[in-house]
């Protein structure tokens, strides 16, 4: 009886008067209800083959099941079966096909399956269950297809695996918590043709599959796994998969490969289609044989250490499709043969340190629908005929030194949604022509030398969600056009010399006073922060013009007299090798203005104490707002701790270090005027019931305080050492933009880069080892705190912590957590409801990976402050970038990629 492919709705009958019955399909309706008790009473007993699946059954599938005693296949997937799957299943000896997967069961796989010993087919993928895989399955040596991914099966896999199932051709654990070694034997199962263990714990080395003849899928992507160990350091494993020669998908994706890339590489056979190798620390040079992988649709090599050039002979790849090699240390120039791959619809090269111009003759390959070529240090003007790639959906060049003007083809980009020029130095003025491009929805051009207004044409990209047009020399007022960009979700012109008034209508009522920032004079309303547009009368214009030429006459005299005086100032003599003169002047603040503004150093004006002395909140005679910082001139330390901060802080400006107003200083009283940082410490926001910070924010304080600090070691004539980041140290203006305080115990450096020290003084859980133990203080004692940090801000513990023993820290309780593949997200940072959370996690995976990089034991193992910065610019990049990205972006590469 075959009613499946129907749209039948009800429960099953019971089919007590069709003894004869032995097929049954009822498979694909919208069956309902428990599967009856008697489906196989003694009526039924001839049924052979009772396939139920892609149905909405429910209920425990019943305990007399073992009665059907002739059933062959009972395929019951895809339903909501739930509760155990029923120990009875084990007694129905002639069972060639069980099928119960993509159901929610409960509970362990009954070992009692492994006696049924003519099981040709065991899928119960999808189905809720835990504990170990039963060793007795291992022994149904007739087994041709065993499939229980998508699990939480635990425990390893037995050494004889590949010995008794001899006749294994579909073999699928993916996705589960198996861990251990992957048998060797594994290569004695000849007729193996599917292999996925991806997603599990699996660890050692890969063994060589070179018997596996039949091999056409090997998925091992997202474990731990190792390339064989070698005296030449090559992954031998991939030779030996070269002998299967039916092979077309290969996935070795974030293991710990840790080796270099064979030559034999290029003896894959034709049949060979993708693969997925990316962050794998794999080392070395790209192989020139690469070339030989004609047929190759897909290849990432992406997040790895791949160093040299990019081999000329990839242009022998014609039928590559997608090309991924970001995040590695690839350098000189893109050769030209890329060009070559005439069926190229992404190339990555991201994050490298190439060098040189960008192809021209990439605007000849017509397929290209993605291009990213951002974080390297090209140095040419974007090629002309790169605009004329008509089908381009996302061209990225951010963070290069790419120059020249914006060509008015710009608008021949008629398929273009994301466009990210930011951060290079392109000149001249915006394209009017850019309102051609009607698809496009992100564009990014801060950060350049760009100049003149902002063309009205904006106005009619209607698409456009996120505009970014700041830090650079834009003139002009702010289009009124632009209230008509609906779908507009961020907007930022500050940093520029925009003027007039700001648009108050259409998207502008969802946007802030930080997209128009530092600007000339704009006015508007008093939400964004500038002053109340005011009408001009035509009197007063006039009175404007006359007075223009009297202002002009008294700038040139004044300017004469300052040349004339400065001829008469006599030479100073040359300043010493480390003398350091203050940026600019303090301001004079006597003892008495201090008190005044206190209120006498009452308590209810204290803002802090800490090793030295107090802080105050003050508002000095002229109303200004500060913080004064006293040190107690009874503690041993006090006036030296003066004296450092003085000379490091008067030596110094950045916006993200807290900035000396002035200082009152006497033989019993000394104390610094700082700017007033209304929102307070990092550390109280962290740690309050009142206050939290979102992802995003806490990603831009972490990025303001290694800027900091990124100044301090390299920007700075001689390196400044904090000697005591930690969230208390960092200080939160009326922007929740940070600012690194207190150098109370810093050292500012002249010739050295180390020096040592008789006395601790940093906070303890912050300092790196060198400095407890030896007493070291350099840049990398910095960098270790700064991780340390970064691991607090994102993981809502301190170092301090009651569960840090001394057994354990944060940085091993993080270490072993991501070793688990666990991520100790901060319990603010989480919601159940969160659509965003797996974004977060991988965003939150990568700054743990950036600090455990500033965490390395050795100082000389740790990276640099620059490096940091760069790093955690990118994430902050690709955060935001996937926040805003359309569903459709992702939907282009998975069809893509061969699968």
């Amino acid at each position: 009886m075959d009613l499946s492919n129907n749209s039948l709705s009800g429960n099953i009958p019971t089919f007590h008067h069709l003894p004869k019955l032995e097929e049954l399909y009822l498979f694909h309706n919208n069956l309902q209800g428990w599967l009856p008790s008697d489906v196989c009473s003694s009526n039924m007993s001839s049924i052979k083959t009772l396939e139920l699946y892609e149905n909405q059954l429910e209920g425990k599938i019943p305990r007399n099941i073992w009665k059907c005693t002739h059933l062959e296949y009972l395929i019951l997937y895809d339903n909501n079966f739930s509760g155990n799957i029923p120990l009875e299943i084990g007694n129905m000896s002639m069972l060639r096909g069980l099928v119960l997967g993509m159901n929610d069961f409960q509970g362990e796989i009954p070992a009692e399956i492994g006696k049924l010993t003519r099981l040709e087919t065991l899928n119960i993928a999808y189905a809720s269950l835990t504990g170990n895989i039963p060793s007795s399955i291992f022994n149904i040596s007739y087994l041709t297809e065993l499939e229980l991914s998508y699990n939480s099966l635990s425990g390893t896999l037995p050494s004889n695996l590949g010995i008794s199932l001899l006749n294994l051709v579909w073999f699928s654990l993916g996705y589960n918590k198996l861990d251990g070694p992957i048998p060797s034997s594994i290569n004695n199962a000849s007729k193996l043709t599917i292999l996925y263990m991806d997603n599990n714990y699996f660890t050692g080395s890969i063994p060589d599959f070179g018997n596996l003849k039949r091999l056409q899928r090997i998925f091992l992507n997202q474990n731990t796994l190792r390339g064989e160990e070698s005296s030449t350091q090559e992954l031998t494993f991939l030779s030996s998969l070269t002998k299967c020669r039916d092979l077309k998908y290969l996935a070795v994706s974030q293991n710990s490969l840790n080796g270099i890339l064979p030559a034999s590489i290029g003896n894959f056979s034709s049949s060979l289609q993708s693969i997925w190798a990316e962050n794998n620390h794999i080392k070395g040079f790209i192989p020139s044989e690469i070339g030989n992988l004609s047929s190759v649709l897909f290849i990432d090599l992406g997040n790895n250490q791949l160093r040299g050039p990019i081999p000329p002979s990839i242009g022998n790849m014609k039928k590559l499709q997608r090309m991924v090699l970001y995040e590695n240390k690839l350098g000189g120039s893109i050769p030209n043969d890329v060009c070559r791959m005439n069926s190229l619809g992404e190339l990555y090269l991201s994050e490298n340190m190439l060098v040189g111009p960008i192809p021209e003759c990439l605007g000849e390959v017509k397929s290209l629908r993605l291009l990213n070529l951002s974080y390297n240090q090209l140095n040419s003007t974007i090629p002309p005929n790169l605009w004329n790639l008509s089908d381009l959906l996302e061209l990225s060049l951010f963070s290069n030194y790419l120059n020249g003007q914006l060509s008015s083809q710009l608008g021949n980009l008629k398929s273009i949604y994301y466009l990210n020029l930011a951060c290079n130095q392109i000149s001249g003025y915006i394209p009017r022509s850019i309102d051609s491009c009607q698809s496009l929805e992100y564009l990014y051009l801060s950060n350049n030398l760009l100049e003149g207004s902002i063309p009205q044409s904006f106005g009619n990209v209607r698409n456009l969600r996120a505009l970014d047009l700041s830090y650079n020399n834009l003139s002009g007022s702010i289009p009124k056009s632009l209230e008509d960009l609906h779908f507009l979700e961020y907007f930022n012109v500050s940093n520029n010399k925009l003027v007039g008034e700001i648009p108050d209508g259409g998207c502008f009522g969802n946007l802030s006073d930080k997209s128009f920032s530092n600007n000339l004079a704009l006015c508007g309303p008093i939400r964004f922060q500038v002053p109340p547009c005011t009408k001009v009368h035509h009197r007063s214009r006039s009175l404007k013009k006359l007075m223009v030429p009297l202002v002009i006459s008294v700038g040139i005299m004044v300017i004469v007299i300052l040349v004339f005086l400065k001829k008469l100032k006599p030479k100073k003599s040359p300043l010493l090798p480390n003398a350091i003169l203050p940026v600019t002047e303090y301001r004079k603040v006597s003892y008495m203005e201090l008190q005044q503004g206190t209120s006498g150093f009452n308590e209810s004006n204290l803002l802090g104490r800490g090793s030295f002395g107090s802080v105050f909140v003050a508002t000095l005679s002229d109303g200004l707002k500060v913080a004064v910082k006293v040190f107690n001139m009874q503690l041993q330390g006090a006036e030296k701790s003066f004296n450092t901060e003085t000379g490091i802080l008067g030596s110094i400006r950045h916006r993200n270090i807290v900035r000396v107003i002035g200082c009152c200083s006497s033989p019993e009283f000394k104390a610094l005027v700082l700017t007033y940082m209304p929102n307070g410490s990092l550390d109280k926001w962290l740690y309050s019931n009142m206050r939290c910070l979102d992802l995003i924010q806490r990603l831009k304080i972490g990025i303001d305080v290694a800027t900091a600090l990124e100044y301090l070691h390299h920007g700075h004539t001689f390196p400044v050492v904090h000697c005591d980041v930690k969230p208390n140290n960092v200080l939160l203006d009326q922007d929740m933009v940070a600012h690194l305080g207190d150098f109370g115990i810093g050292k500012l450096f002249d010739n050295e880069e180390v020096v040592v020290q008789t006395q601790t003084l940093a906070t303890i859980g912050y300092a790196a080892p060198e400095l407890g133990m030896e007493g070291r203080v350099s840049t990398h004692g910095d960098v270790y705190s700064y991780g340390i940090m970064l691991l607090e801000m994102f993981t809502g513990k301190k170092p301090t912590d009651d569960m840090f023993d001394g057994e354990i820290r944060l940085k091993e309780w993080v270490s072993e957590s991501l070793h688990e593949n666990s991520v100790p997200i901060a319990p603010a940072l989480q919601s159940s409801e969160d659509q965003d959370f797996c974004a977060k996690e991988q965003c939150v995976l990568s700054i743990f990976e950036l600090a455990m990089k500033c965490l390395a034991t050795a100082p000389n193992e740790r990276i640099n402050m620059i490096e940091a910065t760069t790093t955690l610019q990118r994430i902050y990049a690709t955060m935001v970038t996937e926040k805003r990205r359309p569903p459709y972006a992702f939907s282009v590469t998975i069809r893509d990629n061969g699968l």
